[in-house]
């Protein structure tokens, strides 16, 4: 006789369906970040690794020889996928409270796609768990956007995200020039 023992609430279930959302992204937020650290340290080290092979090369540098570009526009590509993670990290870590999310995600979203499809020939791990990290970062938005009631004008996220990857990747082409003082990083990344 269990119907006896049954206690009638009188919640209306939006209430508890936003009271789920909440609990929930807190975990959600800090495994994404969590995620996010684990990629960068990939690239770092990548990076790390990629620098000390062109380091030795760029005093017998030939413009003809493709493996020597090669390296080089790995290194650039590898530095602006690392530059862009750690702009989303910033701006991640700006996150106060649920009201902030809907604010600072959006743009960041498109970013980590970006950086996915760039990786996913050269480092496919990395690039599957930016997918897995854009999916969670999309779901967090979402319930934020549902308890917080924000509304969301994605042409303009999408229009920050693309100012945003143009500054960072000015960033980035300034510390490969300045490492690289005599190579011309524009020309041989757009060959």
């Amino acid at each position: 006789m269990l119907s006896g023992m049954l206690v009638k609430c009188n919640i209306p279930s939006i209430e508890t369906e936003n009271i789920s959302h909440s609990v929930t992204i807190v975990p959600r937020l800090e495994y994404s970040i969590n995620l996010l650290d684990d990629i960068t340290d990939v690239l770092f080290a990548k990076r790390i690794e990629l620098k000390e092979i062109n380091q030795d090369s760029i005093y017998s540098f030939d413009d003809l020889d493709k493996l020597q570009i090669d390296g080089l526009k790995l290194e650039h590509l590898v530095l602006l996928s690392l530059e862009i993670l750690l702009h989303v990290k910033k701006n991640m870590q700006r996150i106060s409270n649920v009201s902030t999310i809907p604010e600072i995600l959006p743009s960041s979203i498109p970013m980590i796609r970006t950086v996915s499809a760039q990786l996913f020939s050269l480092i496919p791990n990395c690039s599957q768990k930016l997918s897995e990290l854009s999916v969670h970062l999309g779901s967090i938005v979402m319930d934020s956007a549902a308890l917080t009631t924000a509304r969301f004008d994605f042409s303009q996220s999408n229009h920050e995200s693309s100012t945003l990857l143009n500054e960072v990747k000015l960033m980035a082409d300034f510390k490969l020039s300045k490492q690289y003082p005599n190579l011309d990083f524009l020309k041989l990344c757009n060959t």
